[in-house]
């Protein structure tokens, strides 16, 4: 039996916890290989998430965003019973795609254009803040 290193046992890592299993649960929907995807830097501080869903209506997608984790869902009537099929190739199958999100990313929207659905997310710039802790004596 392998054992897989833990990369958050470390002293100085201090209540990352959470983040180990949003790493597991990340690497558990990367092993998911339908429907395809890609990932884009489309400027500074943004990305676009693009799933190829040909066939699907915007009726049959869900996006939700819970915590730090991006949800991506489709869901398709079955063929009609009249439908007879010489060759069926295209995919009609539901899925689920989830990807955790990085601190400050956020969903600015989402559309379906010629079979691909685009998710934009960008990072707000923040100032940076320093916070001096008072200490106390006794």
């Amino acid at each position: 039996m392998t054992t897989r290193p833990v990369l958050f046992d470390s002293p100085f890592l201090l209540g990352f916890d959470q983040t180990r299993a949003l790493i597991d649960r990340a690497a558990k929907a990367a092993a998911e290989s339908y429907p395809p995807y890609n990932v884009e830097q489309i400027g500074d501080g943004a990305v676009r998430i693009s799933l190829a869903v040909a066939g699907f209506a915007p009726d049959d997608l869900a996006i939700t965003l819970e915590g730090r984790q991006l949800t991506i869902a489709g869901k398709r009537e079955g063929a009609s019973p009249d439908q007879a099929f010489l060759h069926r190739g295209i995919a009609a199958r539901g899925f689920v795609r989830a990807f955790v999100l990085a601190d400050g990313l956020e969903v600015q929207g989402a559309r379906l254009e010629h079979g691909l659905l685009h998710v934009d997310l960008t990072r707000p710039v923040e100032a940076q803040t320093i916070h001096r802790i008072p200490i106390s004596v006794g």
